[in-house]
């Protein structure tokens, strides 16, 4: 069993007055909340220079320094790639250590953002769209109306046809009637199946695909207040188009921060 802890110097202080009372140890010890053997051992003078219990560190600060210098060098290390770096410099430990030492420095754990993989001809797609729009104000923006609609599962193409046709073409042909419009879907098996691609010729209507990962940022933004969306963050969204086109083209059609 470990120790218990060590009296304060206030209690200490308190079995001192009440001893010299006459009050006996168990009757100090029920006084002040602690074990009678601890109010012995400091009437006994034992107390006094007693060792700290717990384990020894098992590292040494030269170590320490050597763990900092392997963590500054790539910051994007898992546990395990420290740890097996920190034990080929001579420290043989194991990846909870490593963890309390990478706390102590004063780094925390993070995982990197993941960002979506796109090919070459998907990054052409996403410059060529940047580069159509790099001119439009935020004016222009503002007049583009945008239904977005999402789905909570996935789906499959035969269900992805029925919604398309028995809900969301009505519901386009209320909103604009013989107006144009454009409906654009990004690239799951659903939406670029074949028998997807045969009901917009059945339906004679013109499908644009939305540029591969569709300016994957903006998505994830409205995504992330589609819940408790308010005006202003719709106006911030569109003051920010310009910020992200230009985003996308100095990124020549990779992920953007965005």
């Amino acid at each position: 069993m470990g120790k218990t802890a060590d009296l304060t110097a206030v209690q200490k202080a308190i079995i001192d007055t009440l001893k010299q009372e006459g009050k006996t140890q168990k009757e100090i010890s029920e006084r002040i909340g602690c074990s009678q053997s601890a109010v012995s051992r400091h009437l006994s003078g034992k107390s006094v220079g007693r060792k700290k219990c717990g384990r020894k560190r098992c590292t040494t600060r030269r170590g320490d320094r050597t763990l900092r210098k392997i963590v500054e060098k790539d910051r994007f290390q898992t546990l395990e790639d420290l740890r097996k770096q920190w034990t080929e410099s001579g420290v043989e430990t194991s990846r909870a250590t490593v963890y309390r030492r990478v706390q102590e420095m004063g780094y925390r754990c993070r995982i990197p953002q993941v960002k979506p993989l796109l090919n070459q001809k998907q990054r052409q797609k996403r410059l060529t769209w940047a580069t159509e729009k790099q001119h439009w104000t935020v004016a222009q923006w503002s007049k583009s109306v945008m239904v977005w609609g999402a789905m909570s599962a996935a789906v499959s193409a035969a269900s992805y046809q029925e919604i398309l046709e028995h809900f969301m073409l009505p519901s386009a042909e209320k909103l604009y009637g013989d107006e144009d419009f454009i409906f654009q879907h990004d690239l799951a098996p659903a939406h670029s199946a074949k028998t997807t691609e045969n009901l917009w010729d059945i339906v004679k209507r013109k499908l644009r695909d939305a540029r591969p990962n569709t300016l994957d940022e903006l998505k994830a933004a409205i995504e992330a207040s589609w819940a408790s969306v308010t005006p202003q963050q719709c106006h911030r969204l569109i003051a920010s188009m310009p910020r992200r086109i230009e985003a996308v083209i100095s990124a020549k059609g990779f992920p953007t921060k965005y």
